[in-house]
């Protein structure tokens, strides 16, 4: 009998290392861990005590005759801690962020082997972390990885927003669907140009977003993308089960890891209200903590610049039709005809200029500046730019001196041609170019094949360099904003140099066709967990053919949906991207333009629903002054908010640009009003926003009480 009893009791013991239980410092979300009868790491997640991902397996596949990371495993130790801080981010949506978990650190051992591995979870109050470490050990050193086999079970056929799995690009359109739907809707719309070898017809891009039939919301994503290859999923159709699946290098190999070493986070946002996973911080929290010392010269900006007039046609980004000569390296354009069409040539440029000096705005972007457009765009494929040489018609220098008389900086453009080994080579020279000519801030572009060996775009080797040219920014004092490079993953608190990154499908493809109307009311959802994005909104004429009879594209948006951008896309780098005589045409609208922050102290999120509609409410860093945006999709939405996040004992004066009656993102966008109001935190707005639409709002405290002579009170 004692014996028995020592047995058990011994059992219970073992039980209770490999059973583990994690809950959030409020207790409503519940992480439940074992191993199963083959040594496999298994998950749930709970809550409010209802399942929201079912038993799901975790581990990597490992290339080579030993056995890989996902079996044979036993639990060798467990650790729990917890963690409680408040730092404060160098820009964001608020001014300090709360970074409270739970963590539990599972040890596991494969006996044959002898090789560990770690589980880390950590548990925060709306959602869940969790990634694999490899600690320096004598049984491992160099391995590649085959592929990762983390699961996420979903507990029925959810209804997903999605775009489909992709190695090169993000710049879809949002499709809504249950889970059983992804397949026919995937083999209908598969198009030859889209580089999605390898997936099968359910291959999905992260950040997902979910919402079950008992309304909980569900975001899967990652976090701190670094020295790893990008997480896309597939689905398991039948069992609801999505699987992750690593962008693979040029060779098929999906990594190459040396212990010690740890993959990325693996990130699942929960909650029963949508602002919950708009106002989450979970991918930031799970970054490292700022890596610059110095960042007083990071600084939000907005800018206008040479960009519209190639995207709808209006212009072009070359010089000539012609090759220019080149003898021993050195390119002559002596002899070319220019074609007229060159956007970025020095006078033009200055009417930027001088539109950004007279409202405000603090820089100007030029696309074209630089020589080898005419060889890239048709003529040869192995052609490279250099960074550094300007067109004939593109003086850098009296640039410079112009923009600097008018207070206005300048934003530098790298295209790369997708050639990063060669942007590598004169990375230091192009940067310090920007350096002599006080660029603030960098566009990079990544357009094409990558170039030389035929890379994904968001492989590890990729992923790789875009962290490299961040970090060589830094050390130039420059602010990086990345197009075409992977979707973030909340690295900009770690390197808040990254202001900016496009990496989805952005304003630009209004010029080429159009994005539906509820598109910007799903990019919060998905492509900004990761970090912010440059839409580049601000588009003030819809009808593309105004700018090129050639192009018959709408911008399928309305006026004030367009303001509205401002603050529901939150961003330290903002652009005005339309034409200065649209603005000029529009000068009351523009306004809001000129008057709304860039940076934050606090937010908070008012209505949301995923591809219906977003109303937040923002407070400018510093100051007393609020700003309201509000975007909805193809039904229109009509606003109910209350004002209670302003201070009680103040009165505001509100200014309301918002839909006319008669609005309509495509019979009628450009119809819009503008009014004022005094409000107070016991003011309520009902306000109609058009299909496509939206409104705008600026909230500014009365200094005196001339200001409100006249002013309904609302």
């Amino acid at each position: 009998m004692k014996k028995l009893v020592l047995l058990l009791s011994l059992c219970l013991i073992a039980g209770g290392l490999s059973a583990q239980e994690l809950k959030s410092p409020n207790g409503k979300l519940e992480l439940n861990f074992s191993v199963n009868h083959d040594g496999t790491p298994v998950y749930t997640l709970k809550y409010k005590e209802k399942t929201v991902i079912r038993p799901s397996k975790l581990g990597l596949e490992s290339f080579g005759d030993k056995p890989s990371f996902y079996d044979k495993f036993s639990v060798a130790n467990v650790d729990h801690s917890t963690f409680d801080e408040t730092w404060e981010p160098v820009w964001g949506e608020t001014k300090t962020i709360r970074n409270h978990y739970n963590e539990m650190a599972v040890t596991l051992k494969q006996k044959e082997t002898e090789r560990m591995m770690i589980l880390k979870f950590r548990l925060f109050d709306d959602g869940l972390g969790f990634r694999y470490e490899f600690p320096l050990q004598s049984k491992l050193t160099y391995f590649a990885v085959k592929e990762e086999l983390t699961q996420f079970a979903m507990t029925g056929d959810h209804t997903a927003y999605w775009i489909p799995g992709d190695y090169d690009t993000q710049e879809y359109d949002y499709t809504i669907s249950k889970l059983s739907e992804i397949r026919a809707l995937q083999e209908s719309a598969r198009t030859d140009n889209l580089s999605q070898t390898g997936f099968s017809d359910t291959g999905l891009q992260t950040s997902l977003q979910l919402k079950t039939a008992d309304g909980i919301y569900i975001n899967l994503h990652e976090a701190a993308l670094i020295n790893y290859a990008c997480m896309h999923l597939n689905l398991d159709d039948k069992n609801f089960i999505f699987q992750s699946w690593l962008t693979p290098d040029a060779n098929g190999t999906k990594g190459h890891l040396q212990a010690p070493c740890h993959t990325p986070w693996r990130t699942i946002i929960v909650s029963d209200d949508a602002r919950d996973i708009l106002a989450s911080n979970i991918t930031l929290n799970l970054n490292d903590p700022c890596k610059i010392e110095d960042t007083s010269w990071i600084k939000p900006m907005k800018y206008v610049g040479v960009w519209w007039e190639m995207i709808t046609g209006k212009s072009d980004w070359s010089y000539t039709n012609e090759l220019p000569s080149v003898k021993l390296g050195i390119t002559d354009y002596s002899k070319v005809k220019p074609h007229g069409r060159h956007g970025a040539t020095t006078a033009n440029v200055k009417k930027y200029i001088d539109f950004a000096a007279l409202h405000g705005i603090d820089g100007v972007l030029v696309e074209g500046w630089n020589i080898g457009w005419e060889d890239w765009f048709g003529h040869s494929k192995d052609f490279v730019f250099d960074f550094l040489t300007p067109y004939p018609d593109f003086d850098i220098a009296e640039i410079h001196r112009y923009a600097k008389s008018k207070g206005v900086k300048m934003v530098m453009h790298h295209e790369t041609s997708a050639s990063v080994r060669n942007y590598e080579r004169y990375m230091d020279a192009a940067y310090q170019l920007m350096n002599k000519y006080e660029y603030p801030a960098v566009k990079s572009g990544y357009v094409g094949d990558i170039i030389p060996r035929g890379e994904n775009h968001y492989s590890q080797w990729i992923n790789n360099h875009y962290q490299y040219a961040i970090e060589k920014a830094a050390q130039y004092k420059i602010m990086v904003n990345a197009h075409e490079a992977v979707r973030p993953t909340g690295i900009c608190r770690t390197w808040p140099n990254l202001i900016g990154n496009e990496s989805a499908r952005g304003t630009e493809y209004q010029a080429f066709g159009g994005s539906k109307p509820n598109h910007v009311t799903l990019l919060p959802f998905t492509r900004l967990i990761g970090g912010p994005m440059d839409y580049t909104p601000g588009i003030f004429e819809m009808d593309i053919a105004k700018a090129n009879p050639n192009n018959t594209s709408h911008c399928n948006s309305t006026l004030a949906n367009q303001l509205a951008l401002y603050v529901t896309m939150s961003s330290p780098l903002q652009m005005a991207a339309d034409f200065p005589e649209n603005y000029n045409r529009f000068l009351d609208a523009f306004q809001f333009i000129k008057d709304v922050a860039l940076d934050w102290d606090e937010s908070n999120y008012l209505e949301a629903e995923p591809g219906e509609y977003i109303t937040v409410a923002r407070k400018a860093k510093g100051t007393d002054n609020w700003f309201v945006g509000n975007t909805c999709g193809e039904k229109g939405f009509t606003s109910k908010i209350s004002f209670d996040f302003l201070d009680a004992d103040k009165q505001y004066i509100a200014t309301i640009y918002a839909d006319a009656k008669d609005a309509h993102y495509k019979t009628n966008p450009q119809a819009y009003t503008i009014r004022k109001v005094v409000v107070t935190n016991k003011s309520k707005l009902t306000q109609f926003s058009a299909p496509g639409g939206g409104y705008a709002i600026s909230i500014y405290p009365v200094t005196n009480k001339a200001q409100i002579k006249g002013l309904k009170k609302l």
